[in-house]
């Protein structure tokens, strides 16, 4: 997996982690992602505007698409985005992410510059747990699991 390089918008060296899927710019942070979004929509909208009524929107710039994001290695991980869409409509997962002591986990999760260490932490802490659980069974449910045991 390559390096990340400098945020776009706050100029952080090292700390682009995410792209657009519009252009393609890097950004490092949720805040830097909504200022960049600012700029990019508007931008857009002049380029669908000056293609004309009827003409196919663009595709997605390469550099933001998931194939950029993941090695071969990872491919497997990929969760399609028809199943990621289901966490947006689930109740429970809605009733968890109300909890602001979670909503502070996951923004100190989002800002962490080690990821890695603080996620090891938080798989320790019984309600981010529930939360992940709540997530897998969302994206994975029990009978397509492969590893669960028989009863």
């Amino acid at each position: 997996m390559r390096a990340p390089g400098p945020c776009a918008e706050c100029g952080a060296g090292a700390a682009a982690r995410y792209r657009c899927p519009r252009c393609g710019t890097a950004y490092c942070s949720v805040p830097c992602c909504r200022t960049h979004r600012e700029r990019c929509a508007p931008a857009a909208r002049r380029e669908e505007e000056a293609a004309g009524p009827g003409s196919p929107p663009a595709p997605a710039a390469s550099p933001g698409a998931p194939e950029d994001i993941l090695g071969e290695e990872e491919e497997q991980d990929r969760v399609p985005p028809q199943k990621l869409q289901l966490l947006g409509e689930s109740a429970e997962l809605r009733g968890l992410l109300r909890n602001p002591h979670l909503r502070q986990l996951l923004l100190a999760l989002e800002q962490a510059r080690d990821k890695s260490s603080l996620l090891r932490r938080l798989m320790q802490e019984p309600l981010f747990l529930e939360f992940a659980d709540c997530c897998l069974g969302i994206v994975e449910p029990a009978e397509e699991k492969e590893n669960v045991l028989p009863i």
